[in-house]
């Protein structure tokens, strides 16, 4: 076993930030630093990607400062991103030829629509996914026709394309001086252009999207070699890549079937481990790959909630209501209910189970008597409601019970939450002692790839719980709240189309 550490580079939507694990999972040393959110218009998300690589980059430099390592002491590099999120670049420059176009974005919407219609079934078929704006492929050719040139370049093998991992790797590992382009199998899924049962890119809808297989990384597993990186003072290999969720699931040691977390970040994102088959969803939700190691593939349904902690911010930034995040628990418990307000968070349209990328953001219930204390238990409640809703359809689908709820991201260090959540689900919520499940799952990839550990069996064994909550809610109750928030959430269904 080489070196004491393992870093991790988790590239997210509103930060990118590194740590430094040791062999007993715990963290050494760690940076995070902010990325600009950009919305040219209403719908449309963008990051900057030179952005993206250069605060990854710091970030990894500083969290091995913090540690006290150098690259000598550092055993390999995992990676974890947000996925979906879409970067094309020029293979001789390495420069975009656009910003990123963010997981979030809805200006493919109509595109969508129109595909849904004439593919739909052959995409759900194929790939386990829906039709939606949310994935990469329409995101790619929306680039290709619309910057002037880029489909003339790309047919002719000037453009790459890469998810968020995909960027991050090649430039690690030389970028135009022979930057390995690859990907792995989670966020390869994510595309909407993998064949779920071979696991290579499918040329049918390459072609009926119009995205030339040129651009495309190589698919790896998820555990694998993905060459070194010199860029922290000594080389260190790359052994593993996840996209965030399926990462966070690794991280939680779901290795056992109808094990599931939700991660709490900008989004809401539940999955459920379902075994060596992947599962076909009849209400709605994803069948993906959760990792692949030696060779066989584990698989998993996945729920997706658009807007989660993500509401949080909007209290803070954009009404204004409190000055920090942290301060949502302490003004939500001053009151004991939402005096009957429901907020429904869909900001950008309803993931899972209900995909409408139509609905929009709704507050249903305010009087004279609605105060802020009100707004903010509301918002918590509105990420439960979601979630819960994800659940239901999680446990129909895979014929499996769900007796617990591991969880994780940040909004999990909020207890209320939590409580909300083990109350409205009517099941405990079980929070670890290491919360950054994201980072842990893609050090832990990478650790087993170099045998920095020696199996599944001693990552299990890291695990520790920090907090169990336990439903407190009656079953009248709960089922009366549900009843309420589905109201609400009627109303805020299909409203960009009016």
């Amino acid at each position: 076993m080489a070196g004491k550490f393992v870093l991790a580079l988790d590239q997210g939507t509103t930060s990118s930030r590194a740590i430094v694990f040791d062999h007993g999972g715990q963290v050494a040393g760690k940076a995070q630093q902010e990325i600009t959110q950009h919305f040219p218009a209403a719908g449309l998300v963008e990051h900057d990607t030179g952005e993206i690589w250069q605060t990854q980059l710091d970030c990894g430099r500083k969290a091995l400062i913090a540690a006290g390592a150098t690259a000598a002491d550092v055993a390999a590099i995992g990676i974890a991103n947000q996925r979906e999120t879409t970067v094309v670049w020029d293979r001789a420059t390495g420069e975009p030829i656009h910003p990123a176009i963010v997981w979030q974005d809805r200006r493919t919407a109509d595109f969508c629509d129109d595909l849904d219609r004439r593919l739909g079934d052959v995409v759900r078929e194929r790939t386990g996914l829906v039709v939606d704006a949310y994935f990469s492929a329409s995101k790619v050719r929306w680039i290709l026709d619309h910057v002037d040139g880029a489909r003339r370049d790309a047919e002719a093998g000037r453009l790459l394309f890469g998810t968020v991992d995909t960027w991050l790797l090649w430039n690690l590992t030389g970028g135009p001086d022979g930057g390995v382009h690859a990907t792995d199998v989670t966020n390869a899924s994510r595309t909407m252009l993998m064949d779920l049962a071979t696991q290579s890119w499918d040329e049918r809808l390459c072609d009926a999207l119009g995205i030339p297989p040129a651009m495309l990384p190589e698919i790896r597993s998820s555990g694998d070699d993905f060459g070194a990186t010199s860029h922290f003072g000594g080389s260190i290999p790359i052994g593993g890549i996840a996209g965030d969720q399926q990462a966070a699931l690794f991280g939680q040691t779901c290795f056992d079937r109808g094990l599931a977390k939700c991660t709490y970040g900008t989004g809401c994102f539940m999955l459920m481990h379902v075994g060596d088959e992947p599962v076909a969803s009849t209400q709605g939700l994803l069948s993906t790959p959760a990792w692949r190691r030696d060779g066989r593939a584990s698989f998993a349904l996945e729920g997706s909630v658009f807007v989660g902690g993500a509401v949080v911010k909007w209290l803070r930034d954009g009404l204004g209501i409190i000055d920090s995040a942290e301060e949502i628990e302490a003004l939500a418990k001053t009151v004991n209910d939402t005096n009957d307000v429901y907020l429904v968070p869909a900001f950008a349209g309803l993931g899972a189970p209900h995909w409408d990328q139509y609905a929009r953001g709704t507050i249903v219930g305010l009087t004279g008597g609605t105060t802020r204390a009100h707004l903010a238990r509301a918002a918590l409640e509105g990420i439960a409601f979601q979630v819960a809703d994800v659940l239901d359809v999680m446990r129909a689908d895979s014929q499996l019970p769900i007796d617990e709820l591991r969880v994780d991201g940040g909004a999990a260090a909020n207890d209320l939450l939590m409580q909300l959540q083990a109350d409205v689900y009517g099941v405990p919520c079980v929070r670890p002692q290491t919360v950054e499940t994201t980072a842990l799952g893609a050090a832990y990839l990478a650790g087993l790839q170099v045998d920095f550990w020696s199996g599944l069996d001693e990552v299990r064994s890291i695990w520790r719980v920090d907090k169990r909550f336990e439903p407190a809610m009656s079953m009248d109750e709960r089922q009366r709240r549900r009843n309420r928030w589905s109201q609400a959430l009627s109303r805020a269904t299909e409203w960009d189309r009016a």
